[in-house]
């Protein structure tokens, strides 16, 4: 009798022992980075076409951010802004920039991780220069996926070909299983679809098995597709090669190539999607899915012919907005939110969850708190901004508001926007040049000005 209790009491310490060890082992963390993936492109999102189950069911089961914006709406910037929880104006780094000064990238989340312990990589776009080659010291293992269409030989001398999100995913797969089990890890997994291919005329590349996704789907026209919206357009954009010319007329200038575009689109996102199924699979099976987070992301919004425009790079909700969803299996709360969230917030919140102190530099603040408590205390707005030097693009600088958006062109200060997004979320109504609000104008004007100078500060 004796024996028998003290084989129970030790079963019992080994499960509380178990148990213990499971809760304080550091969670694994993937961020999950989707290129040109606008908020809207998401089934959760109340989107009936695309099929997202695997990102539905994420948002489901965590946190989903119903009003996530990037604050810079181009993918070199805001994956800078990811990366060191900074603004642009902060980081200064785009397209044509120096790379990423070293500063920043020694407190980047990856770097900061790895110095605590964690196995670090990063497959797929990487997106980014950085000075010294940092990205060799904050990344263990780095797959990166240059240009060069969707889909790659797969072996010396093969002619079989794989598509790229298939195998990124299967490079990642691989670092998962190659990381000690004793030693937490942090993936950063860098799709670069729903991107374009903007060297062939086709734009839209997806693998075999996804040939018959929305074949026998007409994808609607809303509002902002009417011509009427092109028109009443500034200058500065109307005349743009790349917004309103060349790249809208490579993708939607017919009914035919509007419905072969988006499909297009939509299929290379159900692709992702369908790697996330897979990644989660691999977790399950060696059973440490219950101890590791996942966070998905878009790097900017995307216009989809809206306006008669093309890419992305502007102020309008189209360009800025993203879905975000952070999956916490441990969290105690599984809600949607609309609090203002942005992808400065990233990297404070991978360091929250890995347990390690967050940089008073970083900009950003950390969602954890969102999956085990409710958060009143929140940001209210936003700076936007978009300070890419390109003859054809217009820089321009906003702030955006529970209720209001106000922007304007740095190289043509006399135009500018103002929207009130709550009589007006389509932003239409440009009401700037209404002189029954010329004092709201002036007004987030100076606070623009204001913060702006703050930022450059820094």
């Amino acid at each position: 009798m004796k024996e028998l209790k003290l084989i129970a009491l030790l079963i019992i310490l080994f499960i509380h022992g178990s148990a213990y060890t499971q809760e304080t082992n550091p969670p694994n963390i993937i961020f999950i980075l989707t290129d040109d993936q606008r908020w809207d492109a998401l089934g959760y999102a109340d989107n009936n076409i695309i099929q997202t189950p695997q990102m539905d069911l994420l948002a489901q089961e965590g946190v989903y951010f119903s009003n996530a914006f990037v604050t810079t709406p181009i993918c070199a910037a805001s994956r800078a802004s990811v990366i060191t929880g900074l603004y642009e104006r902060t980081h200064n780094f785009t397209f044509r920039t120096p790379p990423l000064q070293q500063r920043h990238s020694d407190l980047s989340y990856p770097k900061l991780l790895r110095d605590a312990g964690y196995r670090t990589g990063l497959f797929g776009k990487m997106g980014m220069t950085f000075e010294n080659n940092a990205d060799t010291s904050i990344f263990d293992q780095v797959y990166n996926t240059s240009t060069g269409g969707y889909f790659r030989l797969i072996g010396e001398g093969s002619r079989e070909h794989e598509h790229l999100t298939d195998h990124t995913t299967n490079r990642a797969i691989d670092f998962i299983k190659e990381t000690p089990k004793d030693q937490p890890f942090c993936l950063s997994i860098s799709y670069n679809a729903a991107h374009a291919d903007d060297a062939h005329p086709q734009q839209y590349f997806w693998p075999e098995r996804n040939n018959q996704l929305y074949k026998d789907v007409e994808i609607p026209k809303g509002e902002l597709h009417t011509s009427k919206w092109h028109d009443q357009l500034p200058d500065i954009l109307k005349d743009s090669l790349y917004l309103g010319n060349a790249r809208y007329k490579w993708r939607y200038d017919t009914p035919e190539k509007y419905q072969q575009m988006v499909k297009g689109y939509y299929r290379l996102l159900s692709t992702i999607d369908d790697n996330i199924g897979r990644l989660r699979k691999t977790l399950e099976s060696l059973n440490i899915d219950q101890n590791t987070i996942i966070i998905l992301m878009g790097d900017n919004g995307y216009f989809l012919a809206e306006r008669g425009l093309a890419g992305k790079w502007l102020m309008y909700e189209n360009s800025i907005r993203v879905p975000l969803i952070v999956y916490d299996p441990k969290a105690e709360r599984k809600i949607q939110t609309d609090k203002m969230v942005l992808n400065i917030d990233i990297a404070p919140t991978i360091l929250d969850y890995a347990g390690i102190a967050i940089p008073s530099s970083m900009q950003g603040v950390s969602l954890k708190p969102f999956g085990y408590e409710k958060v009143n205390q929140w940001r209210t707005e936003f700076v936007c901004e978009h300070l890419f030097e390109h003859p054809y693009i217009p820089k321009s600088e906003g702030i955006r508001t529970e209720k209001w958006k106000y922007f304007r062109y740095l190289d043509r200060p006399d135009i500018e926007e103002l929207y009130n997004l709550e009589q007006d979320e389509m932003e239409l109504n440009n009401l700037a040049s209404n002189p029954i609000y010329a004092t709201q104008v002036k007004e987030f004007r100076d606070k623009l000005i204001s913060k702006t100078t703050a930022l450059d500060s820094k």
